[in-house]
């Protein structure tokens, strides 16, 4: 670890990290330095990253060329817990980038992001470690790439992804971890069963956090909330997203019931 003080200097050595073992070394120690008030928030060149650290595989395909396999099967069950481990690994660098790219944020933005990465690093391990215990290793299946390129196309501004990163595609996983759960448990995977409940606990908080901070930009430009989330996801994301929705969850991420509403075509 670099013996520079500047927190965007380690977040950017986080974010360009390939090496997994690596990346999460480097997430513990800069989340550590940071809580003990050794890194600040000095002037640092942001670049546009086309691609983050990430090891050669898994190989990048398109969602639609990713093969679909039983959950019953050995090689199914594992490519699902495959396909988990990616999204986290995914999640510690958009959670760095974060960091990283918005500046002039108030320091509570970078600590609950760096919780986010630490968490999401926490999250990836466990799911590595029984990712093994399958007979399998992170890196053994194709995986999508589409989280990144959300955070590609929403780098120009820390509104934009507060509203569409955590809030979309991260709020996504409240409502589909639920059925994966089940999936689990009937194919006897109470270790995997016992990984996502602790993720589902912690990725509740994690999009409370793109809620709270969406809500304080809106504050700051003075926008309204509901209305400019609308009007970002017709933009951005084609209009409503797929339901069925995960309300409980979702209401303690700080979506309101109206969002809830709209998002489900109520009303």
């Amino acid at each position: 670890m670099s013996k520079s003080q500047n927190l965007y200097k380690h977040a950017y050595a986080c974010l360009v990290e390939n090496k997994p073992t690596n990346k999460v070394t480097l997430t513990n120690e800069t989340v550590a330095l940071w809580s003990a008030g050794k890194l600040f928030a000095n002037d640092f060149p942001v670049e546009t990253i086309i691609s983050p650290g990430r090891p050669p595989k898994p190989e990048l395909v398109a969602p639609r060329d990713l093969p679909r396999r039983s959950v019953q099967s050995q090689e199914g069950h594992a490519a699902l817990i495959h396909s988990i481990c990616h999204i986290e690994y995914n999640a510690i660098n958009l959670a760095w980038d974060a960091v990283y790219r918005f500046h002039d944020m108030p320091d509570n933005f970078y600590t609950d992001w760096m919780k986010v990465a630490n968490e999401e690093a926490y999250h990836f391990e466990l799911l590595s470690e029984h990712l093994q215990t399958l007979g399998y290793r992170y890196g053994d299946f194709p995986a999508h790439n589409g989280l990144w390129e959300a955070a590609v196309k929403t780098a120009h501004d820390p509104l934009i992804r507060m509203a569409l990163v955590p809030r979309v595609l991260e709020a996504r996983g409240l409502d589909v971890t639920p059925g994966i759960i089940e999936k689990l448990k009937s194919a006897d995977d109470l270790r995997a069963v016992e990984i996502l409940d602790i993720i589902h606990r912690d990725e509740v908080g994690h999009v409370e956090i793109g809620s709270r901070w969406f809500s304080y930009l809106c504050e700051q430009r003075e926008l309204p909330m509901e209305a400019t989330f609308q009007k970002l996801l017709e933009e951005y994301m084609q209009g409503r997203i797929k339901g069925p929705l995960n309300r409980a969850s979702r209401l303690k991420a700080g979506f309101s019931e109206a969002e809830l509403d709209y998002l489900e075509g109520v009303g």
